[in-house]
């Protein structure tokens, strides 16, 4: 299956919604005139696009009207398509860098798929002939350090891990000289998946963050966040506070096909400016592809649209 098929299929809900709530539109409206606008702004909103990234787009739509005449569905789409595709940003890939140890933080709260996507992702870089080590510093929850074991199992990977409650920086110490002793490629972090107080998960992750700058300082170091699409506006409000905690360097957007709330990529995009790189079409290990936002807003907004 195509990246673009795989795209369609995996937001087939989303899609759904959006065609059938749009075909309402166009059958009440025609053109895009003010009553038109509104109802599209309403949609966009219902499908979790983002009230702030829903107003821009409708920005751009009444600019666009102004300025050439043309309110036509076929026009207008153009230019919704575009700034859909500005807000997403340059497909981006996670950056692998080869001789060295690449770190990969991973950051979000509990049920957003954070541990599983350490998982899939260790199984990716290991097809790929990538020596992987995964890093269980989520210690306030004992399944996620069990959950991250059966990982290790499934992909035949080696999972540093101590008790529950331990320091997760200490974790992470044993985390960074199992991979530097074993020569890994890369290094998978799962941190804790709290959304507790800003400074106690900036004070946590400035620890974690040291130790890996004074144990591995030549090591490619990147942050991830990991966002579950079926939370709808709560994945906006877990956007911004851990933007503001964390330096983010990527975001991953899991359980698209679980709902019709897949445009919180669009949300989440515009509230972190930083990229999208992973996007979570099902639940198995390949369901875990690179995002593409050509294939994401054409999918979003099929032809018939």
């Amino acid at each position: 299956m195509g990246i673009f098929d795989s795209f369609r299929k995996g937001l087939e809900k989303t899609r759904n919604f959006w065609s059938s709530e749009w075909k309402k539109t166009k059958a009440a409206h025609g053109r895009f005139d003010e009553d038109m606008i509104d109802d599209f702004e309403e949609i966009m909103v219902r499908a979790d696009c983002g009230v702030a990234a829903s107003e821009e787009i409708i920005a751009c739509i009444r600019d666009y009207i102004r300025k050439t005449g043309d309110d036509s569905h076929d026009g207008v789409m153009v230019v919704v398509k575009q700034k859909m595709l500005e807000i997403l940003g340059e497909k981006t890939v996670i950056d692998i860098q080869p001789g060295k140890l690449n770190i990969i933080l991973m950051v979000g709260v509990n049920g957003t798929g954070k541990t599983t996507t350490a998982g899939k992702l260790a199984s990716r870089f290991k097809a790929e002939g990538k020596k992987v080590i995964m890093c269980a510093a989520d210690t306030f929850r004992a399944a996620a350090v069990d959950q991250l074991k059966s990982w290790g199992e499934k992909t035949s990977t080696a999972v540093i891990s101590q008790g529950e409650g331990a320091d997760p920086a200490a974790v992470v110490f044993d985390g960074v000289q199992a991979a530097k002793a074993r020569k890994a490629d890369v290094l998978i972090v799962d941190t804790a998946g709290r959304l507790h107080n800003k400074k106690n998960l900036m004070d946590e992750l400035a620890k974690i963050n040291r130790i890996i700058a004074r144990e591995a300082a030549d090591a490619n170091v990147k942050s991830m966040l990991i966002i579950d699409a079926t939370t709808g506006q709560n994945a906006v409000l877990q956007t911004e506070a851990f933007s503001e905690a964390v330096n983010l360097d990527y975001l991953g957007i899991t359980k698209l096909d679980g709902s019709a709330k897949g445009g919180a990529a669009i949300a989440v995009a515009y509230t972190a400016k930083v990229p999208i790189v992973l996007a979570g079409l099902g639940e198995g290990v390949d369901d875990l592809m690179d995002f593409d936002p050509e294939a994401f807003v054409t999918s979003l907004i099929d032809s018939e649209s």
